[in-house]
């Protein structure tokens, strides 16, 4: 099953090349890096910098904390598969 990501979200993604994001494939992992260009077929990002991070909550901070890094440069993520984006400040 192949699920389309509208022009809307490829636009608002656009306005954010070259800053640092964490994109969230699982509820434990995803990546983070710097948002180096969008592809629209197939609908993607690429980073630089990248890298694999694994996250934790707890009962007294339910917000994911980072607790692992290893690094990965360059990295193309298919949208179709990403849960949550977030941009760093």
């Amino acid at each position: 099953m192949s699920t389309e990501v509208s022009q809307t979200v490829l636009q608002m993604l656009e306005k954010n090349v070259g800053k640092n994001i964490r994109i969230i494939l699982e509820r434990n992992f995803g990546f983070e890096g710097i948002l180096a260009t969008i592809s629209q077929e197939p609908p993607g990002l690429w980073l630089s910098n990248a890298e694999a991070v694994i996250m934790r909550t707890t009962l007294a901070n339910p917000l994911p904390q980072v607790i692992s890094r290893e690094d990965k440069s360059e990295l193309f993520i298919n949208l179709n598969f990403v849960q949550r984006i977030e941009i760093l400040h």
